[in-house]
């Protein structure tokens, strides 16, 4: 009969049986204090919880003021650290193995140590979990979260209680198998991010720049100039109002996803205020473009792919001239953070959060149209292109979603 249930994990390669042992990280692992006094390596580090350790100039994107760090701690590869600082879905911060340099630095507020008797990638996926954040937070001081920066003493660090397999080559192939899960995932965002380069690219070339009435890149067959017009001869402001209901139902408006439905959140917030059902919100329409007159500046602006629905007033919904153009070519053209960029130029209001760019304004902007025939191309070419992305996306999130499941299910 099993002593502890809660020490065998729900799921677990075969052949391996026996139940998990308790250890103190201690036992596991030694802390490393080397100081980087002959200037070993001038290499600053973060740690992010998304890209782990890394160079803080590659991190930031910008060169890090030269400054004197030879009292900073020396990190080697396959050494771990922990950054104390908590972030958003992160509460206790994050600790993570360098790998991508041979050396680095790290300022002596970080607790830095090496595996000794545990394997190392069974580390790196164990530290993925959120299964260490009871220990930290039974160790952690009072007052632990001042300033953001979590006050836990090393040795109490060092006394958090782990829970690992007894044979290392159970740990090797629980470690081995998020190493390839990590990945395959790694390659997927690559192709994302290269999809969306490319996105950008063509974004770039397929419409004028700088007043011009020629793009740098057509498709076969079209020569004409492009015809100057103002954007309210394309787009008209919808006003009309009307409550929520099974064909008009309340969604939100995001940058990420555009019109989008409500989540749970909203939902609950929504029975704690009441009864909403004779509020009037704004109406809109598939195909509309949409966007958020306070956002922009964030790329606030989109068209409306959901379908019939009602969103906060303070939204600003267009519906869009047939007549003159197509709803996803416009769509390209009003998100293009060149013109983006032209919009903010109108710009007001004397708090930065709270500038916003009206309607007004927005409309009496100039666009650059081609023949009806050429704007179907362009737009049919990013609707796929925009389709491939989202297909991308979705491959992705299953695969972190994937992940959480496994790694909840493989671990004590």
């Amino acid at each position: 009969m099993k002593d502890n249930q809660a020490k065998y994990p729900q799921l677990r390669f075969k052949g391996f049986t026996d139940s998990w042992e308790q250890r103190k990280l201690s036992n596991l692992a030694e802390r490393v204090t080397r100081k980087n006094k002959n200037n070993e390596s001038g290499r600053p580090l973060t740690i992010s919880a998304q890209d782990g350790l890394i160079d803080q100039n590659d991190f930031f994107d910008k060169q890090i003021a030269s400054r004197d760090v030879s009292g900073y701690f020396l990190v080697k590869n396959g050494e771990f650290a922990y950054n104390k600082s908590y972030s958003n879905g992160y509460p206790w911060g994050a600790i993570k193995r360098l790998d991508k340099y041979d050396m680095g630095v790290l300022s002596t507020l970080y607790i830095i140590f090496r595996p000794t008797n545990v394997s190392s990638q069974f580390l790196v996926s164990y530290y993925d979990t959120t299964r260490w954040y009871k220990e930290v937070a039974k160790n952690a001081a009072e007052g632990a979260r001042n300033h953001g920066l979590l006050n836990i003493a090393p040795t109490d660090f060092f006394s958090t209680v782990l829970i690992t397999p007894n044979s290392i080559e159970e740990q090797q192939k629980i470690g081995s198998f998020f190493k390839q899960l990590d990945h395959l995932i790694t390659l997927h965002q690559r192709k994302l991010a290269k999809l969306k380069e490319l996105k950008q690219g063509y974004l770039q070339k397929l419409f004028p720049e700088n007043g011009s009435k020629f793009p740098q890149l057509r498709f076969a067959g079209f020569a004409d100039d492009w015809e100057e017009r103002k954007l309210q001869e394309v787009l008209r402001e919808r006003n009309n109002q009307q409550p929520q209901s099974m064909e008009y139902p309340l969604v939100s408006f995001t940058v990420e996803n555009g019109v989008t439905p409500k989540t749970d959140r909203y939902e609950r917030e929504q029975l704690v205020v009441g009864d909403k059902s004779s509020k009037k919100y704004k109406v809109t329409v598939l195909n509309d473009i949409v966007y958020n007159p306070a956002n922009l500046k964030f790329g606030a602006i989109s068209r409306n792919k959901y379908g019939n629905a009602v969103f906060s007033p303070i939204y600003i919904t267009f519906l869009v001239n047939n007549d003159v153009t197509t709803p996803e070519f416009i769509e390209m053209f009003v998100t293009r953070n060149d013109f983006i960029k032209r919009a903010l130029k109108y710009q007001q209001g004397t708090v930065y959060e709270r500038q916003s760019v009206s309607p007004t304004d927005l409309l009496a902007m100039n666009v650059y149209l081609p023949g009806k025939s050429e704007q179907e191309k362009i737009g049919s070419f990013f609707q796929q292109l925009d389709e491939t992305i989202a297909l991308h996306q979705r491959k992705l999130d299953l695969l972190k979603e994937q992940k959480k499941g496994f790694l909840q299910k493989m671990f004590v």
